[in-house]
């Protein structure tokens, strides 16, 4: 059994033209997602969000808006995975956070960890992701391009 937090972030990486970055999982093929990670130690959600969108893209988070939605989503881990968390636990606490970039950047990936990554249209990343929370969250991207300040 491993010894995973069962408390995560899912970061939203976009840009102001409404496309989402999507990265493929080496261990799942197929399986495509925005940046996901559980929380190390006693770092706060927001230094989890800054760490995994620099070990899964090599983005420097703090060089955008990186910005808390206050969103949580509890679900139960997918059998598969359970065996990275401690005996017992089944439930993680996903907290969502979005990353807003000027223009799609390249991106790269962790070694091992992700296969490919892709830029896509919000509304076509909905349909490519596999996990339910992950499609909520870019779903809410509609609301949230249409009160950006115009530059």
């Amino acid at each position: 059994m491993g010894n995973k937090q069962p408390i995560s972030v899912l970061v939203v990486i976009y840009t102001l033209d409404g496309r989402a970055l999507l990265i493929e999982r080496a261990d799942k093929p197929g399986y495509w997602q925005s940046v996901t990670g559980s929380r190390e130690g006693s770092e706060t959600l927001l230094q989890t969000a800054q760490r995994e969108v620099a070990e899964e893209t090599g983005l420097d988070a703090s060089q955008y808006v990186l910005a808390d939605w206050q969103i949580t989503n509890r679900y139960e881990i997918y059998p598969h995975w359970r065996h990275r968390y401690p005996p017992g636990v089944t439930h993680n606490s996903e907290h969502v956070f979005g990353l807003q970039l000027p223009q799609p950047l390249p991106v790269t990936l962790s070694p091992g960890e992700h296969l490919a990554y892709q830029w896509l249209p919000w509304q076509q990343a909905v349909d490519k992701v596999f996990s339910p929370s992950n499609a909520e969250a870019l779903r809410l991207l509609a609301s949230r391009l249409a009160t950006v300040p115009a530059r």
